[in-house]
């Protein structure tokens, strides 16, 4: 009568996309240094669509919640990031379960009849007929009451109660769960020189952060406080452009420069800031520090 009751994530995602994150940078460094700087885009790519597909998997596993700190950190809020007053307790309940005239639950007797039949079979040991008390007791198990067995939402769920706004909340944590990997396949193909990647991979963030601001602007959205900081959180990530090549290259490492000039003569400031510009300039080589994935 009822779906399945939504049971806890027993695979590890957010410690295997921590795995994937820190194992990132070493297959980094190694690809550089055994194929060149060419070839290890291949690796990164690898390792990317590793991570999109544990977060796609995971992004489907939680009912389609919010992904906080890029699953790294389990969105286990009572409620939806996208949700409504229909959906109580972090899942949509099925819309056949209803209470009966007199505000009692109609499957109560018929449980009540099953449970006791349960106990004088076990009472008089009736153990002759074992396949028959194992369906009692299966059919007892199916008859409890829906508060235990909440519904996964489903794709087709979202899409059908929620229309517009469950489509553009979709494709907004899609986008932003696969971004990476398409940044790093454009770098592969055009270069890291090339603008190409570092405009397409921008304006990939900012048509996802656009559909999940039109989501939030609904009344149907009720949003909890770490889905709120993880949207903040990603609007943050996007100063990272600033280091990454070409802009780097062409625009942030000059205005660095500069400035670390300008600083050179002061006593230990202008030494702070050489040291400070060394770090930055060695950190925006790596891929990795960089990638905000």
């Amino acid at each position: 009568m009822f779906a399945d009751p939504v049971k806890p994530n027993s695979f590890p995602y957010s410690l295997c996309i921590s795995a994937i994150k820190d194992l990132e940078t070493l297959v980094e460094v190694a690809a550089q240094h055994y194929y060149g700087d060419d070839k290890k885009w291949n690796f990164i790519a690898v390792t990317e669509a590793t991570k999109v597909l544990v977060r796609l998997a995971l992004f489907r596993n939680s009912g389609y919640k919010m992904l906080l700190h890029g699953g790294e950190t389990p969105n286990i809020e009572k409620h939806l990031g996208f949700s409504s007053s229909q959906h109580n307790g972090g899942g949509f309940q099925k819309h056949g379960a209803h209470r009966g005239s007199n505000g009692q639950k109609p499957w109560n007797l018929e449980g009540r009849a099953l449970s006791a039949l349960s106990r004088f079979g076990e009472n008089a040991r009736m153990g002759s007929d074992p396949v028959w008390l194992h369906g009692v007791q299966h059919k007892q198990a199916i008859m409890e009451p829906p508060s235990q067995m909440m519904e996964r939402p489903s794709l087709s769920m979202i899409l059908s109660e929620k229309g517009v706004q469950g489509a553009l909340f979709l494709m907004g944590e899609v986008l932003f769960i696969t971004r990476p990997l398409i940044y790093v396949l454009l770098i592969r193909k055009y270069g890291i020189r090339s603008w190409i990647p570092w405009f397409l991979s921008l304006a990939v963030d900012t048509i996802g952060a656009g559909f999940l601001t039109q989501v939030t602007k609904s009344r149907d959205c009720h949003l909890t406080a770490s889905e709120q900081d993880e949207l903040k959180r990603r609007k943050l990530l996007w100063a990272l452009y600033l280091m990454r090549d070409p802009f780097f290259s062409k625009y942030t490492r000059q205005r660095l420069q500069s400035t670390e000039k300008l600083l050179e003569p002061v006593p230990i400031i202008g030494l702070l800031t050489a040291k400070i510009v060394e770090l930055v300039v060695g950190a925006q080589t790596r891929y990795t520090y960089m990638s905000g994935s």
